[in-house]
């Protein structure tokens, strides 16, 4: 395993993915949409369904795991990026949605870029 940004990008995004989805998930943050004290209060804040937070959940820890393997086995990060990249739109949407500050959307505008700068240096 050679030492490159891809690596640091891929372990970057599965920590932070990690931290968000399995430690901080009932966690007060600054960067919780609307008015939400967890991640599941945000999700409602949005108007999303329930079943909206237990998928998108499977889709994060299932990405960030898949970014980790990916430093050991080919093909992973690809699609593993690119569905970060996706989410993170989706969050992004939801952000201005609810008409949240600009602010609350640093993580996932930086988790975008990372996912982002993670595809191209895969595709190059």
């Amino acid at each position: 395993m050679p030492f490159s940004i891809s690596v640091v990008l891929q372990v970057v995004m599965a920590l932070g993915l990690l931290n968000v989805w399995l430690v901080r998930t009932g966690s007060a943050t600054p960067y919780r949409g609307g008015d939400a004290r967890s991640l599941q209060e945000e999700f409602a804040a949005y108007g999303l369904p329930d079943f909206f937070f237990y998928l998108v959940g499977l889709l994060k820890v299932g990405s960030a795991i898949m970014l980790i393997a990916g430093i050991w086995i080919d093909g992973l990060v690809l699609p593993a990026a690119a569905l970060v990249a996706v989410l993170m739109v989706g969050a992004l949407v939801m952000h201005i949605k609810v008409k949240d500050p600009a602010i609350k959307s640093l993580p996932a505008f930086l988790m975008l870029v990372m996912s982002v700068s993670l595809l191209v240096l895969e595709l190059i």
